[in-house]
């Protein structure tokens, strides 16, 4: 299987370095000046799951031709479009697009661009960071990458994806038949996390240890409401594993959403707080919360627009 992976940042280059590191037939679609790094350099992680140092393969945009069976789609939300306009070339009937990035409504701009059949549902679970020095910082123990059919169906091209991760060493892939129902309850775990954190300025431990669990349990119900009104109910397991996680004192999770305001940089938040403000209007559930989050993230873009960040 030919695999193209945008760009080598955290969630490409991990999950694309460990697919390399397992003998995948890896290319990394990057810029010029991350070609010549890498190729350099070689691509670097730190893991738990054990370092590694690797000669990768990359192409850039002015060469890019198709070839490729699937195409691992891990940018920013905000960078959706460009990426869309940079993985056209690559693409063919029987190309696949794997999304890994955060939310929901990417979904529906990779069918209009490329078609339902071409496009995968997909999440994964990690937390990764680059170093100032280009290489990428695994930083715990998530490790997941999960992916399927739009429809449902477990087809031969999502079971040659797994097996391509077989063996790839700090990676747990899975291919199945509810992917739909995955990408929700990530959404729903992602949205609570979101709006605590970037209303709180907090992580979920300070959040808590400020007499905040009960705020974080309600952000919960409230965002498990929104799913089960389109479609997608939590299963008691996800309620009671996400209420513990969310009302843990010790907890230092925080979000990258939160990180991104402090950094002063771009965020994720139209993808992530303004689709889940939309569904929960769409759905009746009160969004007062859900408002003051979205206001808030609109309000620091517009400051980082005008320059006026600190």
């Amino acid at each position: 299987m030919r695999m193209l992976v945008l760009g080598a940042g955290a969630l490409g280059g991990y999950f694309g370095g460990r697919l390399v590191e397992a003998g995948g037939d890896v290319t990394f679609l990057v810029r010029p000046a991350r070609a010549a790094a890498l190729g350099a350099k070689g691509l670097s992680i730190e893991s738990p799951f054990g370092n590694a140092q690797l000669a990768v393969r990359t192409v850039t945009a002015e060469a890019l031709a198709p070839g490729f069976d699937v195409v691992l789609l891990g940018c920013k939300a905000y960078d959706l479009d460009d990426a869309i306009a940079a993985i056209r070339p690559a693409m063919t009937e029987s190309t696949a697009v794997l999304p890994m990035l955060n939310g929901l409504a990417h979904i529906a701009a990779l069918n209009a661009a490329f078609g339902q059949a071409r496009v995968l549902g997909g999440l994964c679970k990690i937390q990764a960071t680059l170093s100032p020095e280009g290489g990428v910082r695994h930083l715990n123990d998530w490790r997941w990458i999960t992916f399927g059919e739009q429809d449902g169906s477990v087809t031969p091209r999502v079971q040659a994806i797994g097996a391509a991760f077989h063996g790839a060493k700090g990676v747990v892939a899975e291919a199945v038949p509810d992917i739909g129902q995955r990408m929700w309850e990530k959404f729903v775990h992602l949205g609570t996390a979101a709006l605590g954190t970037v209303l709180m300025r907090a992580n979920v431990g300070e959040i808590v240890r400020a007499g905040g669990a009960g705020f974080m349990a309600e952000a919960l119900a409230r965002n498990a409401a929104i799913a089960a009104h389109h479609g997608h109910p939590m299963p008691e397991a996800f309620m009671r594993d996400y209420g513990a996680l969310f009302s843990d004192p010790a907890s230092a999770y925080s979000t990258s959403l939160l990180r991104d305001i402090e950094g002063g940089r771009r965020t994720e938040g139209e993808h992530i707080l303004g689709h889940l403000l939309e569904a929960g209007r769409a759905a009746g559930i009160e969004t007062a919360w859900h408002e003051a989050a979205a206001l808030h993230i609109r309000a620091h873009e517009a400051r980082r627009q005008a320059g006026r960040l600190p």
